[in-house]
């Protein structure tokens, strides 16, 4: 069975190798139809602690790490406002 794939924005980084990722998904109204926004707070571990509040990663379904973390970051999709990132030269 494949590892789920979320994408989401970093809404906390305080905890040691924790960030806390904000995945906001659009559904259909069951009885009115309109589009509404539902969104889920994620703990994902991030062991260099290289990710900061604001930046957009993509996130992947892992074994437990502790009683809330069951996630890892895997790579950065965007960064935060006013966030330099390093190019790789």
């Amino acid at each position: 069975m494949p590892k789920r794939v979320l994408t989401g924005q970093i809404v906390s980084d305080k905890g040691d190798k924790t960030v806390v990722v904000n995945v906001e998904r659009k559904v259909k109204h069951p009885l009115y139809g309109k589009i509404i926004r539902r969104s889920k707070k994620y703990h994902a571990h991030d062991e260099a602690n290289a990710y900061k509040t604001g930046e957009t990663v993509r996130i992947e379904e892992t074994a437990p790490v502790s009683k809330l973390k069951t996630w890892k970051v895997i790579e950065r999709v965007q960064a935060g406002k006013g966030t330099a990132v390093e190019a790789d030269v």
